[in-house]
């Protein structure tokens, strides 16, 4: 199956989700345009789903997403990421509490560039993931707007660090 993928609007801008045969594969910051091995499809089951919880989520109407998701990464990728889905809405945790938590508290910047490596954010809630001293350190990249928004969106950000 080739991949589809939607478009929405949301209150930390565009946004396209993109979908295989297994699931959600992607999320991205951005609107992406038709290609050869990925074809739009706002129609799609799946993707009309993802479009409504995301929806519900930046409403403040959810707490957790029901969507499968088919990501690929390497084992200290996917041990950081299912630490990260753990993490409930309205908590955050520092990058050496995950580490500590995946059994390697000396990969801090290891788990900070799998942080920025999460091909599914808000999903699997990477913006959940600050400073030890509680600041708001990267977040896809450059997004710590996006981060402060997300975590304004789920009431964390008055909690941290006087943001």
């Amino acid at each position: 199956m080739e991949k589809l993928f939607t478009h929405m609007e949301s209150p930390i801008g565009p946004l396209s989700i993109v979908r295989n045969d297994k699931g959600i594969c992607a999320i991205r910051f951005s609107i992406l345009e038709e290609e050869e091995a990925i074809v739009f499809q706002p129609s799609d089951s799946l993707l009309v789903e993802a479009v409504h919880q995301l929806e519900e989520y930046f409403q403040q109407n959810r707490t957790s997403f029901e969507l499968p998701v088919d990501i690929k990464g390497t084992d200290f990728q996917q041990s950081v990421w299912e630490a990260l889905r753990h993490i409930p809405i309205g908590e955050t945790r520092s990058y050496s509490e995950i580490a500590e938590q995946i059994g390697n508290k000396k990969a801090v910047r290891a788990v900070g560039q799998a942080n920025r490596a999460n091909p599914v954010p808000i999903i699997i809630p990477c913006h959940r993931v600050i400073g030890k001293n509680q600041s708001l350190t990267g977040y896809a990249g450059k997004e710590i707007d996006k981060k402060r928004e997300l975590l304004k969106i789920e009431g964390v950000l008055s909690r941290i660090n006087g943001q």
